[in-house]
C-alpha cells in the first residue's frame, strides 16, 4: 500500500490583513480644524463604502475598531479576494492625510482556512486502496477534484462577510514543535481526533461568537490567526479558557499577543477623533 501524506488537505478563501496603529494625537491637535475635517472626510470617503456588507459571493470589506490597551489606538481589518487587493487598500490608506497620523505597531497577513482532516483521511485511504501513488498525476487530479468540490460547498465560510458585532478579539497561534511534544510528528488520526474535540467546544459558542480561522504559514510569523467576533466581550474569556483544557490546546497550543477592539463605524470616526470633549464609548456600535 502506498504511504499516505501526513498532512490534511486545506481549503483557502479570503485574504485577511489586520493592521494595528498608534494614532499621533499631538500632531493631530496641531492640525487646524479645517485640516482635521479634510482628513476625516478623505478617510471616510475611502473606508465608508468598504465597511458595508454586499450581496457578493466574495465580499470585499474593511472594518475599523477602537483598540484597547497600550498596543495601539486603532485596528483595521480587511477581507479581500486576493493579497493584491490587500496591498491596494494598504497603499490607499497610507496615501491619505489621515494615514500620515497612523503609526503601525503590528500587522498580520493570513488566508481564511478550513482543514479537511476527515475528508483527507477518507480520500487518502481510498486512493491507497486503489494503489494510486501519492503525487502521481491521477492522485493530484483526485485531490484537486475533492478540494474544488469542498470549496464550492464551503464558499460562504471561506469568503465570509465581516461579522456585524460590537467587539473583536484577534490573536495568532502556533502548534508546538518542541523536543517532547510535536504536533507535526503526531499521527494524522490523533490530530484529527484532537481537532474534532477542539471544534466541539467552539460549536457550543456558535450562537454568541463568530470564529474565523486563517492560515499564515509562510505568510507571517505565526501559523494561524484567530478572529473572534461577539457582542459580549466576556465570551472571549470563556471560550478561550474552556479551549485551554482540551488536548489540542493544553499540549500543543502556543498563543501570541491578543488584540481587542470595539467596533468604530466610519460615520463615528470624526467623533472619535474629536480634540474637544471625549466621545462617549456607548456611542460606538
Amino acid at each position: 500500500m502506498p504511504e499516505t501524506p501526513p498532512f490534511p488537505l486545506t481549503l483557502d478563501g479570503a485574504s485577511l490583513l489586520h493592521q494595528m496603529f498608534r494614532f499621533d494625537w499631538p500632531a493631530w491637535r496641531r492640525l487646524d480644524a479645517l485640516g482635521r475635517d479634510r482628513a476625516i472626510a478623505e478617510a471616510a470617503s475611502l473606508l465608508a463604502p468598504l465597511e458595508k456588507t454586499t450581496s457578493e459571493a466574495r465580499p470585499s470589506q474593511s472594518a475599523v475598531f477602537a483598540q484597547l490597551g497600550h498596543k495601539g489606538d486603532l485596528m483595521l481589518v480587511h477581507f479581500r479576494d486576493s493579497i493584491e487587493m490587500l496591498a491596494q487598500i494598504q497603499r490607499d490608506l497610507v496615501r491619505t492625510e489621515f494615514g500620515s497620523f497612523l503609526h503601525p505597531t503590528h500587522s498580520y497577513l493570513s488566508i481564511v482556512e478550513l482543514g479537511l482532516y476527515e475528508s483527507s483521511s477518507k480520500l487518502y485511504s481510498q486512493l491507497a486502496s486503489e494503489g494510486i501513488e501519492p503525487y502521481s498525476e491521477v492522485w493530484e487530479q483526485r485531490v484537486q477534484d475533492t478540494v474544488a468540490r469542498q470549496s464550492a460547498a464551503m464558499a460562504s465560510r471561506l469568503y465570509p462577510a465581516i461579522p456585524d458585532t460590537k467587539y473583536l478579539c484577534f490573536y495568532p497561534m502556533d502548534k508546538r514543535r518542541g523536543e517532547h511534544v510535536n504536533w507535526y510528528s503526531a499521527p494524522m488520526p490523533d490530530r484529527a481526533r484532537m481537532m474534532q474535540d477542539h471544534g466541539l467546544i467552539g460549536r457550543r459558542f456558535a450562537g454568541t461568537v463568530k470564529q474565523i480561522i486563517s492560515g499564515s504559514i509562510g505568510l507571517d510569523d505565526w501559523e494561524w490567526g484567530v478572529d473572534l467576533y461577539a457582542d459580549n466581550p466576556g465570551v472571549f474569556k470563556q471560550l478561550i479558557y474552556e479551549m485551554r483544557f482540551d488536548e489540542a490546546s493544553a499540549l500543543y497550543g502556543l498563543f501570541g499577543a491578543f488584540y481587542v477592539g470595539v467596533r468604530l463605524p466610519v460615520s463615528q470616526l470624526g467623533s472619535w477623533l474629536s480634540v474637544g470633549e471625549a466621545p462617549a464609548t456607548h456611542g460606538f456600535k
